[in-house]
C-alpha cells in the first residue's frame, strides 16, 4: 500500500510542475506582462538618465534609491516566472539566449563585488535597456543583422586597415618633408587619411599636394575613390546582406510555433502511439493463441469456413 501511494505520488508530481509550468507561460506571453516589463525597463532608463543630475540625486536620493530596488524586484519576479514557465522542460529555457541574457543581468546584481563597484553596477543597469529589443521584433532583427554582420565588418576593417597603411607610407614618402605637421610620421599620416575618408577637409589636402607635385592629384583621387566609395559601399553590402538574414530567421521563427505542434501535444501524440502499438501487439498475441489451440484441423476447418457460400471450383480455383 505505501508502496502505490508513492507510485500515485509521482505520477502527480509531473502534472502538477506541467500545470504551473503552463499556467506561467501563461502569465509570460500574456501582452498585458510583456508591456509592463518594457514599461519597467523604460523607468530603469529614466532613473539612469536622473541620476547624472547631481542636485536631483542630493534630493531624491532615498525615493531614487526605492525606485531602482523596486525595479530590481520586479525584473527577478519576471525571471522567476520566465523560469517556472520552462518547469516542465528546462532545456528550452537556456535555448533563447535573451532568457540567458535576462538571467545574467538579474544574477550579477546580487553579487557582493558588483553590488560594491558603482560603475560596473552602472553597467548592469545600463545592459537593461538592451532588453527592450525583446520586446520590439524589428530592433531585436537589427541587433541580429548587427551580430551576423560582424565577422563581414572585421575582413573590411583588415582591408581598410591595408589601405590606410599603404597610403600613410606613400603619403610620409611624398609629403613627409614637405607637410610634417599631417605627414612627418607614420602615426599621423594614419590620422590624416583617416580624416580624409570622412571626406574632411578633402580640399585643402588636395590644394596643398598640388603646391607640392601634381601627382598628388593622382594620389588623393585614388585614395578617395577607395576609401570614400568602394570600402563603404561593401560595408553597406555586408550589412544588407545580414540584415535580409536576419529578417528571414526572424519570419521563420514566427511561423514556426504555427508550423509545428508544440512540446505537449508531441508528447501526448507519443503517448497515444505507444499505447496504438501496445494494442496491436495484444491482438497479435491473441490470434497466436487462438491459432495454436484451434490446431491444424481447426485452422483447415476455418480456411472452409472462410470460402464463400455457392462458390464452384471454378471459383475456388481463383
Amino acid at each position: 500500500m505505501p508502496q502505490h501511494q508513492d507510485d500515485v505520488a509521482e505520477s502527480i508530481a509531473p502534472s502538477g510542475r506541467r500545470r504551473l509550468a503552463r499556467h506561467c507561460r501563461d502569465i509570460t506571453e500574456a501582452r498585458w506582462f510583456a508591456l509592463t516589463v518594457f514599461a519597467l525597463i523604460l523607468a530603469n532608463a529614466a532613473l539612469l538618465g536622473l541620476e547624472t543630475y547631481s542636485g536631483v540625486v542630493a534630493e531624491w536620493h532615498r525615493w531614487l534609491r526605492l525606485a531602482e530596488h523596486t525595479c530590481l524586484a520586479a525584473f527577478t519576479v519576471e525571471i522567476l516566472l520566465r523560469m517556472t514557465a520552462h518547469a516542465d522542460r528546462p532545456r528550452d529555457f537556456g535555448k533563447d539566449p535573451w532568457n540567458l541574457f535576462d538571467l545574467a543581468v538579474v544574477l550579477c546584481t546580487f553579487l557582493p563585488v558588483v553590488r560594491e563597484n558603482t560603475t560596473v553596477l552602472r553597467l548592469l543597469r545600463l545592459a537593461r535597456v538592451l532588453r527592450t529589443a525583446r520586446f520590439l521584433p524589428q530592433l531585436r532583427i537589427v541587433l541580429v543583422a548587427v551580430a551576423r554582420s560582424l565577422p563581414g565588418t572585421l575582413s573590411f576593417l583588415l582591408v581598410g586597415a591595408l589601405l590606410l597603411y599603404v597610403y600613410a607610407m606613400v603619403g610620409w614618402v611624398f609629403f613627409g618633408h614637405h607637410d610634417p605637421e599631417h605627414y612627418g610620421s607614420i602615426g599621423r599620416a594614419v590620422l590624416t587619411l583617416f580624416l580624409l575618408m570622412m571626406l574632411d577637409g578633402i580640399g585643402d589636402a588636395i590644394h596643398a599636394g598640388l603646391e607640392i607635385s601634381r601627382w598628388s592629384l593622382l594620389y588623393y583621387a585614388s585614395y578617395v575613390l577607395l576609401a570614400s566609395f568602394v570600402l563603404v559601399n561593401v560595408l553597406i553590402g555586408v550589412v544588407l546582406t545580414s540584415l535580409d538574414e536576419a529578417r528571414d530567421m526572424g519570419e521563420g521563427e514566427g511561423q514556426a510555433p504555427a508550423a509545428r505542434p508544440t512540446a505537449p501535444h508531441r508528447a501526448d501524440r507519443q503517448h497515444l502511439r505507444r499505447r496504438i502499438e501496445a494494442a496491436r501487439r495484444a491482438l497479435d498475441d491473441l490470434e497466436r493463441d487462438l491459432a495454436a489451440r484451434a490446431g491444424p484441423s481447426g485452422g483447415e476447418e476455418g480456411e472452409r469456413g472462410r470460402t464463400v457460400p455457392g462458390a464452384g471450383p471454378r471459383s475456388r480455383r481463383r
